[in-house]
């Protein structure tokens, strides 16, 4: 039995929740000025689906032509009205024995489309019936309208109809595994052991089910877009507006890949064929898959015939079943999530239909709100309750499954609370922001009185301390640039959260950010400051030399500790992505992985500079002040030349294993680019060893080259930009800044920023500072061009899911039952 309890409507974009009233109730309560309902209907809005709401702006601007074409009339009709002319008004409204005619002021039509005998929709059209000052911009409106509403009504069936498939999938998911467990229990029961037990299953050739089902769900897409087409309901117009209601099967794409191919093993349960499809997401599965395929290739090539021959054992254990239980709970998650959506889709297209119905009902003077009301309320998006039912059946579904029928357990996965902003984290952004300035100015003028900075021919501090300074100086500004960004992508609407699948109550805010970029500097730059002044004061440098080191390590030890303080989640998240970096392509590759990996790509010099400060001081070189040992060692020179290059080969081979798991080219060309940093990175060190002509002008070769690859990639690939057919010059059709000229200042920005390698060859020198510290300018530039990067590659992220309305991930699912006939 489904329960009928009531839904409290939230969005997880807004601090406020939005809760849900009656059509007569926010006719009432909704009171408010249009420049205020339109921030708000902007603010609480879906904004992956932005572009199927109701047009409230296009709207208004209908609605202020009407204003002043009334406003005009009325000037007029006063100077020419006449005792007749209102005596007849009033008589034409009776009709016979008195009686008034109400007809109304418009009448609504519905017109069946052309597939309405199998189950197409219903379009609405508008009337008018009464004369109005300017009936021309009256029909606009109308048109306008009717568009809007047999708009929404059209993507509210589509998303519906998604939704109500994922719902009948998951639950025969759940039934399958339910069944599997149960069976496993049994056998656990049987023979007394927990670890052993497990399903042995036949394996049957699944890859002409993989492509058969591939064809069949393009079909259907095509069928479905032809059915669009024959409604006749205008779409908004958008990059890629004929994605709409097209299902985003993440199986579907990812099966085309050998390793995704391989995943996923079709075998027989209870007499029904199965595939279980494990995504290979860890190194275990990856060398698995690997192995077989390997062996597949070379030995048993016969095995790839469906037949008996082609039949083999499956072992289905406790762990395997926990991996597709975790699976199918992110896929309640994620269908929970999109219903809240499709209700907050509901709740405020009807909000915004009732706004401007009684605006239109003021500036014109007429009745029009009753009768269009009724129309909006009987129409599909409204009066449709199959959302809320299947929201009520996944909630029972996942208490009973996943929160052992503990409904208060459940619904903290199900409607997560976000964290409250608190005044006290403000108030230490203040108060160590304060502190570190006044630090670092204390810190510059005894360097300066000091003389650290200058250039010398022998200069301790220079070589053993200052790294570190630099270290922490340029991982900080890239910290608290990645807040900047975190602050312009809430304001402008991005949603980052959703991109990078970051828990929604464990995210950093970007008052987060800063407050941990504040603190952190603020001691870095206070402990440098006390360690240059016990150097001044005459302390030799091996009794004060161990003090950058101790800094090193207590943030090292604060980063991996175990303990549920300092943002645990968060930096452990942190961990595991640098784990999934350096052991790529082991692992698969997500959105976080790599945006964190072309970071690192901007970090080299701090990745140097790390490497030198371990070296100095796990080799003990600070206590005898041997300072030069790091650099004559030949394992350290090594090393140095795979530090310069790692960061972009880690990208590479990212770059790779999308390639392998999804089969597109596009891959392997971002792969050539990171070869040439690559080859590029590798000529720089060996020119600062060497010094020669030759090194000189094959940097100059490889960099150029590197640099025109990169330039043409980000403009083109990453930021979506100089497209010839757009609307906007050498921009794209869509854009979520509204002033075009920062697009053209942040591509001139980001090649000036992209040539700072030039320094290389030209040696440029600021009078007599230190070579070190023009170091450390240059490679701030880079991290600062990374910082206006990553703001253009979620917009253009962001507008991707945008154009495909896709604002909830699609899970994979562990089990797919594979017809006879297959």
């Amino acid at each position: 039995m489904m329960s009928s309890r009531k839904h409290s409507l939230s969005n997880s974009y807004s601090n406020s929740p939005i809760v849900p009233l009656s059509p007569l109730a926010l006719s009432q309560d909704q009171d408010r000025n249009m420049v205020k309902f339109s921030k708000q209907f902007e603010g609480q809005l879906v904004p992956e689906w932005k572009e199927a709401f109701v047009d409230y702006w296009q709207l208004k601007e209908d609605l202020k032509k009407i204003r002043l074409l009334n406003n005009n009339t009325t000037t007029n009709a006063h100077q020419t009205t006449s005792f007749p002319h209102n005596l007849l008004s009033s008589i034409s409204k009776f009709g016979l024995f008195g009686r008034r005619r109400d007809q109304g002021v418009i009448q609504v039509h519905k017109r069946l489309t052309a597939s309405a005998s199998k189950g197409g929709d219903l379009l609405y059209e508008t009337e008018l019936l009464e004369q109005f000052a300017d009936t021309d911009a009256a029909k606009q409106f109308f048109e306008c309208l009717d568009m809007q509403l047999n708009k929404v009504n059209q993507f509210y069936k589509t998303k519906e109809k998604e939704f109500l498939e994922r719902g009948e999938c998951l639950k025969k998911q759940m039934q399958i595994l339910s069944e599997l467990k149960t069976i496993i229990k049994q056998q656990q029961h049987r023979k007394g052991e927990e670890e052993d037990a497990s399903i042995s299953c036949s394996i049957s050739c699944e890859e002409d089910s993989v492509r058969d089902r591939t064809e069949q769900e393009q079909q259907q897409q095509d069928s479905f877009m032809d059915e669009l087409e024959r409604n006749e309901v205008p779409f908004p117009d958008s990059p890629t507006s004929d994605e709409i209601g097209k299902p985003t099967d993440i199986n579907m794409k990812t099966e085309k890949g050998k390793l995704r191919t391989l995943s996923g093993r079709v075998f027989s349960f209870q007499g029904k064929s199965l595939r279980i499809n494990i995504p290979l997401a860890t190194p275990s599965r990856t060398f698995s898959a690997i192995s077989y395929l390997v062996w597949d290739d070379l030995v048993n090539q016969s095995s790839k015939k469906c037949g008996p021959q082609g039949r083999g054992k499956l072992h289905i254990n406790k762990s395997k079943l926990h991996h597709a239980q975790k699976m199918i709970k992110g896929a309640f998650l994620e269908l929970y999530k999109g219903l809240g959506y499709l209700k907050t889709y509901r709740h405020l297209n009807m909000l915004a239909f009732i706004k401007i119905l009684k605006k239109f009902d003021k500036v014109t003077e007429k009745q029009v709100l009753p009768v269009y009301l009724k129309v909006v309320e009987s129409s599909y998006f409204n009066s449709s309750d199959k959302v809320m039912n299947l929201s009520d059946e996944v909630e029972d579904l996942f208490i009973m499954h996943f929160a052992d029928e503990d409904r208060r357990k459940g619904m903290k996965y199900l409607r997560p609370r976000q964290r409250k902003e608190s005044h006290a984290v403000t108030f230490f952004i203040g108060l160590f922001a304060g502190c570190f300035v006044a630090l670092l100015a204390g810190y510059i003028i005894m360097a300066h009185i000091t003389g650290m900075y200058r250039r010398q021919p022998d200069s301790i501090y220079m070589e053993t301390t200052y790294p570190v300074l630099s270290m922490f100086s340029l991982l900080f500004l890239h910290f608290f640039l990645y807040g900047c960004n975190v602050f312009m992508w809430r304001k402008a609407r991005i949603n980052y959260s959703f991109i990078f699948e970051l828990a929604p109550t464990k995210e950093l805010k970007y008052r987060d950010v800063f407050l941990i970029c504040t603190t952190s500097m603020t001691a870095v730059v206070g402990i440098m400051f006390v360690h240059l002044s016990l150097v001044t004061k005459g302390h030799s440098y091996a009794q004060v030399q161990a003090i950058p080191g101790l800094l090193l390590l207590a943030f090292v030890l604060l980063l991996v500790c175990p303990f549920n303080i300092f943002y645990h989640s968060s930096r452990y998240r942190l961990l595991g992505v640098i784990r999934n970096i350096i052991l790529s392509p082991l692992y698969k590759v997500v959105m976080l992985d790599f945006f964190m990996a072309d970071q690192l790509c901007s970090q080299v010099p701090m990745l140097r500079n790390l490497e030198y400060v371990a070296c100095y001081y796990i080799t003990g070189s600070y206590k005898t002040q041997d300072y030069g040992y790091c650099m004559r060692a030949k394992h350290y020179r090594d090393l140095a030349y795979a530090v310069s290059f790692l960061p972009y080969y880690w990208r590479a081979m990212q770059c790779a294993r999308r390639w392998f798991d999804e089969g597109q080219t596009n891959h392997l060309v971002n792969l050539g680019k990171y070869v040439s940093a690559m080859l590029a990175a590798g000529a720089k060190v060996a020119y600062e060893k060497e010094r020669s002509i030759g090194w000189l002008c094959l940097v100059v070769v490889m960099s150029s080259a590197a640099t025109v690859y990169q330039l043409y990639w980000d403009f083109v690939k990453d930021w979506g930009l100089l497209q010839m057919n757009s609307k906007n010059p050498w921009l794209r059709n869509e854009l979520m800044l509204r002033r075009k000229f920062i697009y053209y200042f942040s591509m001139g920005l980001n090649l000036i920023l992209r040539l700072a390698w030039l320094q290389t060859v030209v040696h440029s020198t600021f009078e007599h500072v230190d070579y070190r510290v023009t170091g450390l300018f240059l490679a701030a530039l880079e991290v600062i061009r990374r910082g206006l990067w990553n703001f253009y590659r979620l917009e253009n992220e962001h507008l991707n899911n945008a154009g495909k309305f896709r604002a909830v991930k699609t899970v994979p699912l562990p089990f797919h039952e594979v017809d006879e006939e297959e």
